[in-house]
């Protein structure tokens, strides 16, 4: 009765929402500290609020389908062409334009063995294997060594790595690009990329233009603050580009989405801003994983992970879920461990605080 595939897929588990805690243990919403979903604790940039508001009436119309003055921001940003870019509701939309494009029941994946699930959902979807490297770290020597075994359709680099936080260098970026055959598609996942300061581990879009069978993908959900809008994008070589747009949907973003994308490419400050807020609040964090004994994975996100060694982590998230505090636990990836999005001061106090009265 319905897509032989689907049944043995693994739905997607997101962050618990606020709501759900204001239901199920009473507490007052303003009370609930939510840093489970990597969401920005500063909100989005005034700009993009006042736009929102003063254009709410807009909620009727479609949006501008080519989307220009989006396309024209994030060109002149990132210093490509327009037509090198694609934009999605979410970078995760474009994941799944490239496995339309790309699998089906004869093809296979490439990942790290513990990374951003829906690259293994999307590829089930297609009836495509899924092949892991051994170490949850982009590995350059488990890559080149899984390429060469399987010849995989599609390779995804996440770098920084969600949900673990380390990132990978920019050399063995492209060591594993040159070692992919030009049949393949890599797919070179930074959503995390602005909070990234060391050069070493920086990557910039239009480095992968020159690259056939790269694409790039970046989106307005973390650093920028819209989670809430659902805007990525992808940048490529034009003639992916023109293949990718032969599977989006029209009008795939909302007009309020867009008009806010285009508002928060103008407001860099923003950016820079909760980039700051972000080091100076991740420094607590690793002084609390010091001070506790706490075994933690060095991050260049806005999130940490700790690894429990005695403790279950199941237990400790569900035990701070009734305190009014939502972290991600990440058991569903085979860690007995808790993910944490850095939040403003006061959050991350009471977080320290109720955290470590678990240890």
């Amino acid at each position: 009765m319905y897509n032989k595939y689907i049944e043995k897929i693994k739905t997607y588990e997101a962050g618990k929402p606020i709501e759900l805690v204001v239901r199920e243990y009473g507490i007052e919403p303003k009370d609930v500290v939510k840093l489970a979903s990597n969401e920005n604790p500063l909100g989005c940039s005034t700009k993009v609020a006042e736009a929102i508001a003063k254009n709410a009436n807009r909620a009727s119309i479609y949006p501008d389908d080519s989307m220009y003055e989006l396309k024209k921001a994030l060109s002149k940003r990132f210093g490509v062409d327009r037509n090198d870019i694609i934009i999605g509701a979410g970078s995760d939309q474009i994941l799944e334009f490239i496995s339309h494009v790309k699998l089906n029941q004869n093809s296979s994946i490439l990942t790290s063995n513990i990374t951003f699930a829906m690259y293994e959902i999307y590829a089930k979807q297609f009836g495509a294997k899924v092949i892991k490297t051994p170490s949850y770290k982009h590995i350059v020597n488990e890559f080149k060594e899984a390429i060469k075994e399987h010849n995989p359709d599609i390779v995804y680099i996440c770098t920084p790595n969600n949900p673990t936080g380390d990132a990978t260098k920019r050399d063995d970026v492209f060591e594993i690009i040159k070692a992919t055959p030009k049949e393949s598609l890599v797919v070179v996942d930074c959503a995390y990329m602005e909070y990234v300061e060391d050069e070493e581990y920086k990557l910039e879009p239009k480095d992968f233009i020159s690259f056939s069978n790269v694409i790039y993908l970046g989106t307005f959900s973390k650093a920028y603050g819209l989670g809430g809008m659902r805007v990525g994008y992808g940048i490529a070589n034009r003639d992916l580009i023109k293949i990718l747009y032969k599977v989006r949907p029209p009008f795939n973003i909302t007009t309020l989405s867009l008009l806010s994308a285009i508002e928060a490419c103008r407001d860099e400050e923003f950016v820079k801003k909760s980039v700051a807020l972000n080091r100076e609040q991740m420094q607590r964090y690793v002084e609390f994983a010091n001070k506790n004994n706490l075994e933690y994975i060095p991050s260049f996100t806005n999130f940490i992970t700790y690894i429990f060694k005695e403790q279950n982590s199941s237990t400790i998230a569900t035990n701070l879920m009734k305190k009014g505090i939502i972290i991600r636990d990440l058991a569903s990836y085979g860690l007995n461990a808790i993910r944490i999005t850095i939040g403003l001061s006061e959050q991350n106090d009471k977080l320290f605080k109720e955290l470590s009265k678990e240890l």
